[in-house]
């Protein structure tokens, strides 16, 4: 019960990714507010909850927790749902970025030739919803004096994918690792950590559903990696884990892979 008396705030909540750690937070002890643009989203890919929801599953391991869904490519819509976290339980000690992803089709992503919409599309889900919700949290850690923020970069920002496809994508990873490491030197003052993590190929239902068409979490692919294997979502979470606890209470500014050695660079 590491994060007793805790809150966190996890966006993209509703499934994958995003379910494992709120869990994870949930059962070291913090109440956890859940922030999707679909709070229902699991269903889509079939992903099989313990409970309707969530939060719900969260509540049952004795937390408290909301689910609030909005579009976090709003400014104005993620300052709102992070402020009614912050009314609601009356601080706010951890926010985990995970909101995102390489949404666009692969079709045509190489980069001379992908279109305008789906950069901005693909800036928008990944960089600007992070960025609106670390600022929407920064005022309430700073009162506090403390806070932990993990953004979610990936393999992506530090790897080509044959061809350059979804390089729009690997791009806007890589302006959340370095928005990051800037709001890392703005923060330490006030005691606020920020660091990120940089999942590789997670086994996610959404990748297994995704994985015949984009030709990804397969098992030639797991082959090439070091460890000989493809990520869980709870090897992310336990990253995650480290990141907000005490565990790391030395440690900002940096982007942790996650990907069983996939991407074997010295940044």
């Amino acid at each position: 019960m590491s994060l007793q008396g805790q809150v966190a705030v996890v966006t993209g909540g509703a499934r994958g990714l995003g379910r494992a750690y709120a869990l994870r937070l949930a059962g070291l002890g913090a109440d956890v507010a859940v922030i999707d643009v679909n709070l229902a989203g699991a269903a889509e890919f079939g992903e099989k909850l313990t409970a309707p929801s969530v939060s719900a599953e969260i509540e049952a391991l004795g937390r408290r927790s909301i689910g609030i869904e909005a579009d976090l490519t709003k400014r104005k819509t993620a300052f709102e749902a992070i402020e009614r976290v912050v009314a609601e339980f009356g601080r706010l000690d951890i926010l985990v970025n995970n909101a995102g992803g390489a949404i666009t089709p692969a079709a045509d992503s190489a980069p001379s030739v992908v279109s305008e919409e789906d950069i901005r599309i693909t800036f928008d889900v990944n960089l600007m919803s992070a960025i609106y919700c670390c600022q929407a949290a920064v005022p309430a850690m700073k009162r506090q004096g403390s806070g932990a923020i993990v953004n979610t970069a990936s393999t992506a920002a530090r790897m080509v994918s044959p061809g350059g496809s979804l390089s729009h994508y690997g791009v806007s990873k890589a302006a959340v690792a370095h928005y990051t490491r800037n709001l890392a030197s703005e923060l330490g003052p006030f005691g606020i950590r920020v660091n990120a993590i940089a999942p590789g190929i997670m086994l996610t239902e959404r990748i297994k559903a995704w994985a015949g068409q984009r030709g990804i979490g397969t098992g030639a692919e797991a082959a090439r990696i070091p460890l000989r294997r493809l990520g869980e979502p709870g090897d992310c979470a336990r990253v995650v884990e480290f990141l907000v606890s005490d565990l790391s209470r030395y440690v900002t500014g940096q982007c942790i892979s996650v990907c069983g050695g996939a991407a074997l660079t010295p940044a």
